[in-house]
């Protein structure tokens, strides 16, 4: 494991995390960002190499400073990397049936992706979106862990993938953005840290608010298990 002492501090007047000492460990309350009180990041060996080879990606192609996430299946978890070094970890959720590309399987498709489009900016927490639109309407967020809303609703923001290698999860029955894999808000929030979703990576509502702000289209996402 490749440990990290490191805090994030929320910096409301320029809407993004920053890299901040940090004494301890504390909790986070209700309707706020996990990432203003990581304290230990413990960051697992696979995420470590998904995120070195991504960074030798954008070197050779000239983006040695640009942005990396990497989704950890295993661990349900997020990792925001700028300029190779660790900037951000969040709790995530994605398929209750595990991992898998082909359409139709309700499954979180591996390997590399890219932001493709930033969807909801400066919509309210808990907006419902359908079809990439948003409603009106708010969801009730559900925090308990063992509470289910009535449906598999969008919320808050979305930031649509593409998949970047042909016959994984780019182009035929595996293609990521025709399947509409996001990485998005959600309303049940009690199950973010479990595989829950139908196929996309579910974040709390003000994580997603955090890293949409943060995170610009184009930016490198690795999926791995």
């Amino acid at each position: 494991m490749t440990s990290s002492r490191v805090g994030l501090a929320w910096c409301a007047a320029v809407s993004f995390v920053v890299l901040t000492a940090f004494a301890g460990p504390s909790m986070a309350s209700a309707g706020e960002s996990a990432a203003v009180t990581v304290a230990e990041t413990s960051v697992p060996d696979r995420v470590a190499r998904s995120a070195a080879a991504m960074a030798d990606r954008l070197a050779a192609n000239g983006k040695a400073g640009d942005q990396a996430l990497v989704v950890d299946v295993p661990g349900q978890r997020l990792y925001l990397y700028e300029s190779g070094e660790l900037v951000g970890s969040f709790p995530v959720s994605t398929a209750e049936k595990g991992t898998g590309n082909r359409e139709g399987s309700l499954q979180t498709p591996l390997g590399l992706h890219r932001v493709d489009q930033k969807i909801g900016a400066d919509a309210p927490r808990g907006m419902i979106f359908r079809g990439r639109k948003p409603t009106g309407e708010l969801a009730e967020i559900l925090t308990g862990p063992d509470e289910r809303a009535a449906r598999d609703d969008v919320t808050t923001r979305i930031l649509w993938l593409e998949g970047l290698e042909p016959g994984v999860n780019q182009g035929g029955e595996v293609d990521s953005k025709q399947r509409y894999i996001y990485i998005h808000g959600t309303p049940e929030e009690g199950r973010i840290g479990q595989p829950a979703s139908h196929g996309c990576v579910r974040m709390t509502n003000a994580d997603v608010i955090t890293l949409f702000d943060r995170v610009r289209e184009g930016a490198l996402v690795d999926i791995i298990d």
